[in-house]
């Protein structure tokens, strides 16, 4: 064997094994991991290599039309020995060390099969064109027709992973499952984490039970393998998780089906995944007013260095800092955004829209918070569903004890709403005081996130205040609820509206039985459903999000195309006319 294929093999296993070993110390991460301080998960050999192909890959067709991930979805048609020695052996321009456009389009084709060849495309057993029992309360018949169209595309975002990737996983970036998947759609190849809970939400209306039960069944693979959940089934995401809505996947399909044995297959997982956020890589403590300590949580990558997905565009958005920590701890930062899913918003920037103060482990968000309560009342409920008396007793008390937490720090009785709260910049401590100040007094639709959680919405006397704090917020447009007030030019932030903040907050309302609520969530959900619509019958496809400023127009910003497909949106739309109908004399048209 050559020595740098010998080499390469070590290299391989090293980090393999790095890499479960990682994974197997998760729940026992050192006591000093804080924002300056924590565990990084190891790359690996192929994910290293297709960044420098992605590098190549711009310095010769330019940034036109370029997405960075699509080199890193390659899959290899030979070793990465013999691929890493081809590129390696590539002519190079004498002016300045490039590879000519010709050169590295044969070499791409000659090496690689194209991006996303690695999943097949799948018939879900379940699906059937017209269900019975499908949105009884849809009396309109074009928006019948075009519920049905919407239901038809889960056919078209069905996949089930090559079989040659369980062969051969050296060649791939994506990960083995073991079930059929709905992705969300155009670049997006892959499983992803919290889409798949409106995905979900979507089949349930499609009574398609079954591929809802496999997408659980994959996520819960993961947990086993790596002790949480990732962003989605890559390689290259194996450093970070996503918002955690697994529990709140499994009580709909039980809700719906009554499968207590799924419960009793997923509740160790769930333990698992709780034991993960609530590890000290996410968890923080502050001290009130009172002197009471609460522990609660924040978005924390396994990772301090660009993206692969995005390297070339982390690397020039790092440029400005000279000092390597500061560069690692903004690629952390950066990474942890794209694990709260809201990649990227002012959100977590300390003054924005200077993107470069992209500071999201400063933060501690409302929206985690709520996701983790609603995590613990769901495993304290499957606890009881199946017997087990002691883990109920746990998390009832736990839910009781975040509930508290989430009223304390986040709470703004001034503004009827919870904001995020801004820990101290400069410090690796990881309890700190609390101070009014450091609430984000911006308004953003995660600010009315708890409403979707049951102590919230069931309290009568809290539900008043959010419903008027949401109406005069500035939020509720034309088409939809805005995801902040700030136009800064990135995707999760004004005049961009989403298919989950939509549903959260509209079912939060519905949930309450307020009928001044439910009045208010009808309007959000006409508006939602109008827009999604229109954009479809002038586009003739479905939109990752929309722009609530013009109903039947799709969103923009970001770092990537507008997408299309689209998974959570076709599950929200669809959610949203199960629970209101539309009416035969109500108009459908902007």
């Amino acid at each position: 064997m050559p020595l740098h294929s010998l080499t390469l093999l070590l290299l391989c296993t090293l980090s393999f094994s790095l890499s479960r070993a990682v994974a197997s110390i998760h729940m026992a991460a050192p006591s000093s991991s804080s924002s300056c301080s924590v565990i990084v998960t190891p790359s690996t050999p192929l994910v290293s290599f297709l960044e420098r192909l992605q590098e190549t890959a711009l310095q010769t067709f330019g940034d036109s039309n370029f997405d960075p991930k699509t080199y890193v979805d390659l899959p290899l048609k030979f070793t990465l020995s013999e691929t890493h020695q081809a590129f390696q052996n590539l002519p190079r321009l004498s002016s300045n060390g490039t590879v000519s456009v010709e050169v590295l389009k044969r070499f791409i084709h000659n090496y690689f099969e194209g991006a996303g060849d690695d999943l097949v495309y799948w018939q879900p057993r379940d699906f059937v064109a017209e269900p019975e029992g499908f949105l009884t309360k849809v009396k309109h018949p074009e928006v019948r027709d075009w519920a049905l169209k919407v239901h038809s595309l889960w056919r078209n975002l069905s996949r089930k992973v090559s079989i040659e990737v369980e062969k051969n996983p050296q060649l791939h970036t994506l990960l083995h499952l073991a079930n059929p998947v709905v992705i969300p759609g155009s670049r997006f190849r892959e499983v992803y984490y919290w889409d798949s809970y409106w995905v979900i939400r979507g089949l349930l209306v499609s009574k398609m039970h079954k591929t809802a039960t496999a997408i659980v069944m994959n996520l819960v693979s993961l947990i086993e393998k790596y002790g949480f959940v990732l962003n989605g089934a890559r390689q290259y995401y194996t450093n970070r998780s996503q918002p955690p809505l697994l529990s709140a996947m499994i009580y709909e399909i039980y809700r719906s089906t009554g499968d207590i044995e799924l419960v009793k297959r997923c509740l160790p997982a769930l333990l698992k995944e709780h034991a993960f956020w609530n590890s000290d890589i996410h968890r923080v403590t502050i001290v009130d007013a009172q002197g009471h300590s609460h522990n609660l949580n924040r978005y924390q990558a396994m990772w301090n260095k660009p993206r692969p997905e995005s390297s070339t565009m982390d690397k020039k958005a790092a440029s400005k800092f000279l000092n390597i920590s500061e560069k690692q701890h903004f690629y952390r930062d950066i990474a942890s955004a794209a694990e709260s899913g809201w990649d990227f918003s002012t959100r977590w920037m300390r003054d924005p829209p200077d993107y470069s103060t992209l500071a999201t482990t400063s933060v501690v968000p409302v929206d985690l918070n709520a996701y983790l309560l609603g995590m613990e009342l769901n495993i304290a409920f499957f606890a009881k569903a199946i017997g087990d008396r002691t883990t109920t007793k746990r998390f009832t008390e736990l839910s009781d004890v975040r509930k508290k937490a989430i009223n304390s720090v986040f709470w703004s009785a001034n503004k009827k709403q919870w904001l995020d709260y801004w820990l101290n910049n400069g410090t690796c401590e990881v309890t700190q005081v609390w101070e009014a100040k450091h609430q984000n007094k911006s308004v953003f639709a995660s600010n009315f996130v708890p409403l979707w959680m049951e102590p919230f919405y069931s309290d009568d006397s809290l539900v008043g205040s959010v419903v008027h704090a949401l109406k005069t917020s500035g939020l509720i447009r034309a088409a939809g609820i805005a995801t902040s007030l700030t136009d800064s030019g990135q995707q999760w932030d004004f005049p961009n509206g989403w298919a989950p903040l939509q549903h959260m907050l509209v079912e939060g309302l519905v949930k309450s039985g307020s009928k001044e609520a439910r009045s208010l969530a009808e309007e959000i959900a006409i508006k939602w459903i109008r827009s999604n619509y229109v954009s479809f019958k002038k586009t003739g496809v479905m939109h990752e999000k929309l722009d609530v400023e013009k109903c039947g127009e799709y969103g923009g910003g970001g770092e990537y195309t507008p997408q299309t497909g689209f998974g959570w949106s076709n599950g929200v739309v669809l959610a949203l006319l199960e629970e209101f109908g539309w009416p035969q004399d109500r108009s459908i048209d902007c």
